[in-house]
């Protein structure tokens, strides 16, 4: 008589003792690679764990030695992860044609859940708060990369906040997310594996194309799946109402505010292509630590002793400046608007000044900073010069006219009328 297949065992009901040592309490969820429990442990003082049964959804008899395979490598991985904001790994056994994994339980509320009870009082996630949440999870994320693991379904959902504690917990390191064996890791330079349909997980929306498209993850596509979760607790909507889609380009500046330094940081982490996004979570943290100072002066890549080529491709040196133009300094639009020509005759600088009264630049620079990061979102780096050369050309430009002129630079008709919406209103 062949055994019952993973996929078609029921869920565990509660009170039921399994391995001789674990009480059910009750089913915490559910998805494609099995579910997952909340138990106490009759050993250890009825001490709360998390319970997670490995079976993945269509499993037959042909896959289930394979997965069991990777289950117990994974199980090996995992248990070296010994971090204060990761979950323990407590213990990994099979009972009754069941894979079974025991972690540590965190007694706290996910991101998904603070974010609604601060919506319910009526905001969102601050800047000043996010980026200290980013500070306080990327050296997690430098570990686990270190250990060669890729989270891969990172989102406020698999992030807490345990009870009187103030650091955040990375929770839901489940089968499938192993990067390479450590052979592999040895054997090449880029960290980067082809997981495959049967391991393939992570989110919709959160996870970056190369991950659901093509099965493929580095370092970067949990960057950028923690980016996805930084603007969605800035702004408080789901990442498919943050993205246009007909270009499929991140619009989520038009639904928050936050300085240009963390914008471009932000930015960068979102980059639809692998290559052009942080590489390690130590570049985002060094960037973070740089967020309001003031960007790096472009003459330090003219001097003779250092070379572009030699910096690393983070947003604040000139080379990256060069290439997003988002955050350039605003220096210079700033003084064409506000600089008038000298005389060095008394009579003509009264003159000057009455004219300066009779013709204040009807600009405020808050307004003229908004449409350069606007035009920039749409056009790239080119957005500071066209924006220059438009004030120059018109000093005592009203508003509206200004937009209009801006908008014209905009190739599509629809994206024009939705940035010059999004300025008017």
């Amino acid at each position: 008589m062949m055994s019952q297949s993973p996929m078609t065992r029921p869920e565990i009901a509660a009170g039921t003792l399994i391995d001789n040592r674990y009480i059910i309490q009750k089913l915490l969820g559910q998805g494609g690679l099995g579910r997952t429990y909340l138990a106490f442990d009759t050993r250890r003082f009825n001490e709360a764990c998390v319970l997670k049964e490995f079976a993945p959804i269509g499993t037959g008899e042909s896959g289930l030695e394979q997965y069991r395979n990777l289950f117990k490598r994974e199980a090996k991985i995992l248990h070296q992860l010994q971090h204060p904001q990761i979950p323990k790994f407590l213990a990994c056994f099979e009972g009754d044609g069941r894979l079974f994994l025991v972690q540590e339980y965190v007694d706290g509320k996910t991101y998904s859940r603070l974010l609604g009870e601060l919506q319910r009082q009526g905001r969102n996630f601050s800047e000043d708060e996010v980026i200290q949440w980013l500070k306080n999870l990327l050296p997690v994320l430098e570990y686990v990369h270190q250990h060669n693991i890729i989270h891969r379904d990172i989102s406020p959902d698999n992030i807490m906040l345990p009870e009187g504690n103030d650091l955040p917990v990375l929770i839901d390191f489940g089968v499938g997310k192993q990067i390479a064996d450590m052979n592999e890791a040895k054997s090449s330079n880029h960290q980067v594996t082809f997981v495959g349909k049967m391991s393939l997980v992570g989110k919709v929306g959160y996870a970056p194309r190369e991950q659901i498209s093509l099965g493929l993850c580095s370092p970067s596509s949990d960057l950028y799946a923690l980016g996805v979760t930084a603007i969605v607790l800035l702004t408080g909507r789901d990442p498919s109402l943050l993205m246009d889609q007909y270009s499929l380009e991140w619009n989520w500046r038009y639904y928050t505010y936050v300085t240009d330094n963390f914008a471009q940081v932000l930015d960068y982490m979102l980059a639809d292509r692998p290559n052009k996004r942080y590489q390690a979570a130590r570049e985002v943290l060094t960037d973070l630590q740089r967020v309001g100072e003031p960007i790096a002066e472009p003459e330090v890549a003219m001097s003779p002793a250092i070379m572009l080529d030699d910096l690393p491709p983070t947003v604040f040196n000139p080379e990256f400046q060069a290439m997003s133009g988002i955050s350039q300094s605003y220096s210079q639009a700033e003084e064409t608007v506000f600089s008038l020509p000298t005389s060095p005759t008394g009579q003509q600088i009264g003159q000057i000044g009455r004219i300066e009264q009779q013709q204040q630049p009807s600009l405020q620079p808050a307004f003229i900073k908004s449409c350069q990061q606007g035009l920039a979102y749409h056009i790239g780096p080119m957005a500071n010069l066209i924006i220059e050369e438009i004030l120059s050309q018109n000093p005592y430009i009203s508003p509206d006219q200004f937009i209009e002129l801006i908008a014209k630079e905009i190739p599509s008709f629809q994206a024009a009328f939705e940035f010059k919406k999004s300025l008017f209103s």
